[in-house]
């Protein structure tokens, strides 16, 4: 939960993280404008690097939010991306001299990066307007586009321009005006946080532009000027931002409502635009500032949006008076289709009945008991299997009281208080009969109670049996609480018994060794030879002894016959010895046992020896059986006798008696994923079975070795 909390944290600084630093990034390019203006203009490229640097990260912060937020958010970056390359051109120029910008055909380019701004409203359109409402969208974009085109065109144009100049000119307030129409109308149709602060931008954008077209058609424009690079800088960073603070779907995103007054105020802006395109042209014409042609053809391309835009209105008015005449014809197809649901009413009628009917036959033929009461409690109906359920016949149910039914039938008070408190208990020929109610209220006058009586005898047993065996397993887990106790004691015991057992003997017989070393060095020192060899030959022999020991110490850990031979060699003189010191017969048998892991040969022989010391203590057997084998990647040890056995149900008292041979056994196999087994009857003897896997030990080489003794 706290990884899950710190993910979340970070996950919200990361959310913001880019949003601060778009806004850093708007802040220092306006300051570097701000402070630095001359040091931009007298450092060649340097302006254009900065624009270029902002357009480039805001692309890719637009990039990394995805389409997901905003799905014009690949154009919008592209666009974004074609402004910082046309930048990157204008540093390069200036990094290899001092050109001369002019108007040229190849004026023609810009245009397809206004193209790509214009993308979005497409998207845009598509997911907010009806392909009819389009249809008059667009032509009132264009209408304006026209008329606000005509009037940036007369202003940016200067007198006595060439073709190459009335060709850039037209060039840059068709991007102008066209982006400024079409992204205007959709912040006035539909005016979202999202919507208002694209057009902002793009509003940034045409401005530019135009001040960039007033001095690129008088071949004025030089780097670094600020009405020009702010603009295009601050714009691009600012749509980063809104892309990266308004995601769509979200409160202020891209599906808000839209405003009823969109289409009005659309119209009217488009009419008065043209009014003024016309007056403007008229005016420029009046003072000789236009020529005849030229004010025509402006007139012309005015007509001709207007022409559209009427055409449109037309066809958007037929469509309405289709519409109206197809939703008369459909309500005289509406009173023909009612005159039929009349009838269709009374067969439904019928309908009703038969299900009623059908009703009833499934009430009578629920499994469950469902009986119906009324506010005090007297049973109205009741179906055949309650009746059944409580072996009363039907007249004698309905008609009574839930409690007088109680007292009918010798029930106890758990039955008599069914309804409330929904458990219930019947006795039937010596077993008890659960049940289980759940009641409904029935609306009406007066209201009525449905109740759903369930026989839930088998569910029952099936608890009372999952709390049987989950009783065993806690008793199974305090045994093996008990008996890694009663381990952990053992394993420190022994531990003390091997440091003990060391320090007395091996170690002390050590520390005379080395003061008997010493001795001999001084004798030897002082001429004694003699005396010297036989100190010597005393500590040869207590070191032998004293080796003697730590074998003896050692074969406790682990039999050295284990370590030299394997296991089935060390089980066999196991058990030869057992029954030489008891007085047992003894057979051995092994079958497939090669190349077992040491740590399981040391278990299954742990597993043997506590086996046997059982039997030798407790089975008073006179013959004892040990087989060993490997079957299928299973090592099988089983240890049979003929002893007086024992009941195997006293085992968890043995247990709590302090006799943990069996459990450790047991414990020890299912630490190592075996499966254990004791098979035992008074009188009868006693079989030990442990499995243990042997994972990827590889396949033997099958043998078999009997023994009988």
């Amino acid at each position: 939960m706290m990884n899950s909390r710190m993910a979340t944290r970070t996950y919200r600084s990361e959310q913001w993280l880019l949003p601060a630093a778009l806004a850093l990034a708007m802040a220092a390019v306006a300051a570097t404008y701000a402070f630095a203006d001359g040091r931009l203009r007298a450092s060649a490229g340097l302006s254009e690097a900065v624009v270029a640097t902002a357009c480039v990260l805001s692309a890719l912060a637009i990039l990394r939010r995805g389409t997901r937020a905003w799905r014009s958010a690949s154009y919008l970056a592209l666009g974004i991306l074609a402004i910082g390359a046309v930048y990157v051109v204008f540093m390069v120029n200036e990094l290899r001299g001092t050109p001369r910008y002019r108007p040229s055909p190849f004026d023609l380019v810009f245009l397809a990066i206004a193209a790509l701004f214009l993308a979005p409203i497409g998207i845009e359109f598509a997911e907010h307007f009806e392909r009819e409402e389009r249809r008059e969208i667009a032509a009132d974009v264009a209408l304006i586009g026209a008329a606000l085109g005509t009037i940036l065109y007369l202003s940016v144009r200067p007198d006595g321009a060439t073709l190459t100049v009335e060709l850039s000119s037209a060039v840059f307030a068709l991007i102008a005006a066209a982006a400024f129409a079409a992204f205007g109308a959709l912040a006035l149709w539909v005016p979202s946080l999202a919507h208002i602060g694209q057009f902002a931008v793009i509003g940034s954008f045409c401005a530019g532009t135009m001040v960039f077209a007033e001095h690129w058609v008088n071949a004025a424009y030089r780097p670094a000027l600020a009405a020009v690079d702010l603009p295009f800088g601050l714009g691009a960073l600012g749509l980063a931002l809104l892309v990266q603070v308004v995601p769509r779907g979200e409160p202020g995103g891209l599906a808000p409502r839209r405003t009823r007054y969109g289409r009005p105020l659309l119209t009217t802006v488009a009419v008065a635009a043209a009014t003024g395109a016309l007056g403007l042209v008229a005016g420029k014409e009046t003072h000789r500032e236009l020529s005849t042609l030229q004010a025509t053809c402006l007139i012309l391309l005015m007509g001709a949006a207007i022409i559209v835009r009427i055409l449109v209105n037309q066809i958007r008015s037929s469509q309405a008076t289709r519409a109206v005449r197809e939703a008369l014809e459909e309500k005289e197809v509406a009173l023909r289709e009612t005159d039929r649901a009349l009838a269709r009413l009374k067969r439904a009628n019928e309908t009703l009945r038969e299900s009623e009917e059908r009703l009833r036959l499934v009430f009578e033929a629920a499994v469950d008991g469902i009986v119906e009461l009324d506010p005090k409690d007297v049973i109205v109906r009741a179906n055949e299997a309650f009746c059944h359920m409580v072996e009363v016949p039907h007249g004698a149910v309905e008609g009574q009281t839930w409690t007088a039914l109680a007292a009918a039938i010798n029930a106890d008070e758990s039955f008599a208080t069914l309804p409330a408190t929904g458990q219930g208990t019947l006795l039937r020929e010596g077993h008890a009969i659960y049940l289980e109610a759940r009641a409904s209220q029935i609306p009406g006058d007066p209201p009525r109670r449905l109740l759903l009586v369930r026989d839930v005898t088998a569910a029952r047993v099936a608890d009372q049996t999952i709390r049987s065996l989950f009783k065993f397993l806690q008793d199974r887990d305090e045994d093996r609480t008990r008996i890694m106790r009663r381990t952990n004691a053992a394993i420190e015991s022994e531990r003390n018994r091997i440091a003990r057992d060391l320090h007395d003997g091996p170690v002390q017989g050590v520390s005379a060794a080395s003061l008997s070393l010493e001795a001999v060095l001084l004798m030897l020192r002082a001429g004694e030879i003699e005396e010297g060899i036989d100190i010597l030959s005393k500590v040869r022999r207590e070191l032998s002894e004293e080796a003697d020991n730590l074998r003896r110490l050692m074969s406790g850990l682990r039999p050295p016959l284990l370590e030299e031979r394997g296991l089935v060699p060390a089980l066999r003189e196991t058990l030869d010895k057992f029954g030489r010191d008891n007085g047992i017969q003894t057979e051995f048998s092994s079958n497939g046992v090669t190349d077992v892991p040491q740590d399981l040969e040391t278990l299954a022989y742990r597993i043997v020896q506590e086996a046997l010391s059982n039997a030798g203590k407790h089975s008073q057997a006179t013959r004892i059986a040990l087989r060993v084998e490997a079957l299928q990647g299973q090592l099988r040890i089983e240890v049979a006798d003929n002893g007086v056995g024992f009941d195997s149900s006293k085992a968890r008292e043995f247990l709590q008696m302090g006799r943990v041979g069996l459990a450790s056994m047991r414990e020890r196999v299912e630490l190592a994923n075996g499966t254990f087994m004791v098979h035992a009857t008074p009188g009868k003897g006693t079989t030990v079975l442990a499995t243990l896997p042997l994972e990827s030990v590889p396949a033997p080489r099958e043998f078999a070795v009997n023994d009988v003794k």
